[in-house]
């Protein structure tokens, strides 16, 4: 086994740059092979960031050293693309969401483990210096024990500035599918796993219009709620409140962890960076706790997974994880269309902290 783990991506759209600016400057990372439907795009990657080979999903998976394959495929085939990548023997570490049920969801996971290989799946922001920071902070107890949260995700809608934005008003997307993942791991890393849910939803309009790009003033349906709202209870006690809205001319992007004796308000949580703020009794200012510079954005999950396939341990952004926070959207989703309170069968425990120190950008 090589000194570096061999990396192969499928999927050469737009957010692969992002991936790749991060996994070609990683030392224990060696980007292998770049795979796409359209082969002449995959080739114009690879070209971009140097990387060796590109060509078919079935080249890369025919690689021997290539140990992680990283699945950048819309969400309607995720669970497709990463089923070839098990049967062929390799690791995944896929973009959200996990899958679009919980039955195709549960086969893939089920395949990995009878393979004897992972399926991690973003988001991994949680690992950045900010949402760290954020986390020791409230495990450190500055706010005594975390009792409820408050999550807001709120803005007009994509279709203003995105080219492309149908497939986020279609099923399995919406604000909830596409933004959700994020709010609800961090939620998940303060409180545990979630045992029940109750939503509302609703839209404001059957279609939408693309205001950019070459499409611009195409009108498209929209098959999806684009206002969410959610009750959120945790199986160790404390509850949240949670928005996903496209919906809202008013822009929100807030979590915030009230406790026993404070409240602490979170970064972005679709970012890798940005302070905590410390709310604590009689104190008219907020203190205000630092985090640092991100040293990586997306990928660092990948090389985090990298390093404790090596150790022989746990990853910090296991598939449990994206598994129960899939099976959370889909019973707020069954919420809304029952309007009866849903129970969550699957459970999960919060991810340890990273050492403070880690750089997967170091040798």
């Amino acid at each position: 086994m090589s000194a570096r783990t061999g990396v192969g991506i499928i999927g050469a759209g737009t957010i692969s740059d992002e991936y790749l600016s991060n996994l070609t400057r990683f030392p224990s990372i060696e980007v292998r092979f770049i795979a796409d439907l359209d082969e002449e795009r995959a080739a114009a990657q690879a070209a971009k960031w140097g990387v060796a080979a590109s060509g078919s999903t079935a080249e890369l998976l025919a690689d021997p050293e290539i140990e992680i394959v990283v699945n950048l495929t819309i969400p309607a085939v995720h669970v497709e693309v990463a089923k070839q990548v098990v049967a062929a023997g390799k690791h995944v570490w896929g973009e959200k969401p996990y899958a679009l049920d919980r039955e195709s969801a549960r086969e893939l996971f089920d395949a990995a483990r009878a393979a004897g290989v992972r399926v991690a799946v973003a988001p991994d922001t949680f690992l950045g210096p900010g949402l760290q920071t954020a986390l020791r902070t409230v495990r450190g107890g500055a706010i005594g024990t975390p009792t409820s949260g408050l999550a807001l995700f709120q803005t007009p809608g994509p279709e203003s500035w995105h080219p492309s934005p149908e497939f986020l008003f279609a099923q399995g997307a919406g604000p909830m599918f596409d933004v959700g993942p994020y709010y609800l791991t961090t939620l998940v890393q303060v409180f545990g796993g979630v045992k029940r849910v109750s939503a509302t939803g609703t839209k404001s309009r059957e279609t939408r219009v693309i205001g950019s790009g070459p499409k611009a003033g195409t009108e498209f349906p929209v098959e999806v709620p684009t206002h969410i709202n959610a009750l959120i209870e945790f199986e160790a006690g404390g509850s949240a409140l949670a928005t996903f809205s496209f919906d809202s001319q008013l822009r929100h992007t807030v979590v915030e962890i009230e406790g026993t004796e404070g409240a602490a308000a979170f970064p972005d949580p679709n970012t890798f960076e940005g302070d905590t703020l410390v709310y604590r009794p009689g104190q008219e200012e907020p203190e205000r706790i630092e985090a640092g510079e991100a040293r990586s954005t997306r990928g660092t999950g990948l090389a985090e997974m990298a390093e404790a396939i090596r150790e022989g341990r746990r990853e910090r952004v296991p598939g449990e994880l994206a598994l129960h926070v899939l099976d959370v959207m889909v019973s707020i989703s069954e919420a809304i269309d029952s309007g009866q309170p849903v129970d969550v069968a699957s459970s999960v425990e919060p991810s340890p902290a990273l050492d403070p120190a880690w750089d997967p950008t170091a040798a």
